[in-house]
């Protein structure tokens, strides 16, 4: 599947041009939001614990998504039989949350402000990290808006309370989920490996009303029994580490674990989503570009959320 294009009388080329998410408008007046979905960049990486770099992921994502542009209404998909992201969604890019280089506070801030804006023009907001510490201001931006109930993505629990005084860090931001009173659950899936939390974490997190599941317990239980967790009716944010993935589809990231899943698998499973649930928020997180020189990672990364997107308003529009 790929996104749609915009019809400006110029080819607009995939590498011609300024480059958006899926060469999506530019829209550098958040005051003035009239769109179905907003992207905003989150290029913030100093939540990381080890390798660096994440704070290319946007830049490297958009890139990516180009490969995807050429303008067809839409895009077909032969196996379902649908068109996806015709020019009835509205996708604009908004460019990036304000970064203030070794401030975590202030730069979760301004990615919190930016979520909290699409979210009140009434825009889904997809926000392309960074490391996945820029969930905590995603999740944060929520506050008011209803309950909701996270799917989680990732190899990774990332339920850490407090580790060397570092609280809203890449190890944290289920945790600080976890603890919203308006967050009612959390799936976790992928969790694999030796995990950067402790037993007594997930103790914790399944006491905090987790359900937790590796990639062969996923793959043993079939989608039908996966989300079967997700209680019915839940409004659903998701996010998306890409170590979610085998490291030899998606190399490129500062915490690679292998036994990870593979495409197909976590496509059909969003489009399951899709399908049970309305989906409120997105984010994709921890592409680091520089670690896989064939860019294949950022292309993964770009096709994902495409896909996801169409899977989302095409499902919006089988309810509506």
């Amino acid at each position: 599947m790929a996104s749609h294009g915009y019809d400006t009388g110029r080819l607009n080329l995939p590498f011609t041009g300024i480059c958006t998410f899926g060469k999506t408008p530019y829209l550098e007046d958040w005051s003035s939001i009239e769109a179905d979905a907003c992207i905003l960049g989150a290029p913030f990486d100093a939540g990381t614990q080890w390798r660096a770099g994440a704070r290319f992921g946007p830049r490297a994502v958009r890139e990516a998504s180009t490969l995807f542009s050429f303008g067809h209404a839409g895009a077909y998909d032969h196996e379902d039989d649908a068109t996806y992201l015709g020019p009835d969604v509205r996708i604009v890019d908004l460019g990036d949350a304000d970064i203030i280089h070794t401030d975590t506070l202030q730069s979760h801030a301004n990615i919190k402000t930016g979520v909290e804006t699409i979210l009140n023009a009434g825009a889904l907001p997809v926000v392309i990290g960074g490391d996945h510490s820029v969930n905590i201001p995603c999740i944060d931006g929520f506050a008011g808006q209803g309950d909701i109930h996270i799917l989680q993505i990732d190899a990774h629990l990332d339920f850490v309370d407090e580790r060397h005084g570092v609280r809203f860090g890449h190890g944290n931001p289920m945790r600080r989920a976890a603890e919203k009173p308006y967050v009612t659950g959390l799936t976790q899936i992928g969790i694999r490996n030796v995990s950067s939390t402790a037993r007594d974490g997930y103790a914790d997190a399944r006491a905090m009303g987790s359900t937790i599941l590796s990639v062969r317990q996923v793959r043993r239980l079939g989608l039908e029994d996966t989300l079967a967790n997700i209680p019915s009716g839940a409004r659903l944010y998701v996010t998306i580490d890409i170590d979610a993935f085998c490291p030899s589809i998606a190399p490129g990231t500062g915490t690679p674990s292998h036994g990870g899943f593979l495409y197909y698998e976590v496509l059909e499973l969003l489009q399951a989503a899709a399908r049970r649930h309305d989906i409120v928020g997105l984010d994709l997180v921890e592409v680091a570009p520089d670690y896989d020189p064939t860019g294949s990672t950022a292309i993964l990364a770009a096709q994902l959320l495409l896909n996801t997107l169409g899977f989302i308003f095409h499902a919006r529009s089988d309810r509506s």
